[in-house]
């Protein structure tokens, strides 16, 4: 079976959270990689599709994530959109770490397919790669120093 774009994607997401969480990470880094990854990416995106649109994309990649991850289950009274990243980062330190990372990585994936679907994927690849090129760049610097 031929490698995809879609899969060279998903590969990226997860190891730009690897390497971001570090070699041995517990919940709690995990968490924080996750926290900063969303902050790169929402710093991107906002300028393009506005932060009501990135909010948007991200309720709805909370709500399609808790069908396979329910413990990240946001009640729709708690989904305030200034707390939303904050309440994620919460649920995600308070879990396993593989559980933690599993479910970063399909929030981030998930996030990443529904833009595509929007916009396209020439632009969330434009958009969103140099967060994914941003970490081996990263990477690489420590591996160095």
């Amino acid at each position: 079976m031929p490698i995809t774009d879609r899969d060279l994607c998903r590969e990226a997401i997860r190891r730009t959270l690897r390497q971001r969480a570090g070699d041995s990470p517990d919940a709690l880094a995990i968490a924080k990689a996750t926290s900063e990854i969303w902050l790169l990416m929402s710093a991107r995106l906002t300028p393009v599709i506005g932060g009501n649109g990135v909010d948007a994309i991200l309720k709805r990649s909370v709500h399609l994530t808790s069908v396979v991850f329910p413990w990240l289950s946001i009640p729709d009274a708690q989904l305030d959109t200034d707390s939303l990243p904050v309440r994620i980062s919460v649920l995600l330190a308070g879990h396993e770490p593989v559980a933690a990372a599993q479910a970063s990585s399909s929030l981030l994936i998930t996030f990443t397919e529904l833009l595509a679907t929007l916009i396209g994927n020439s632009l969330t690849r434009r958009l969103l790669d140099p967060v994914w090129i941003a970490a081996l760049g990263v990477a690489e610097q420590e591996k160095t120093s």
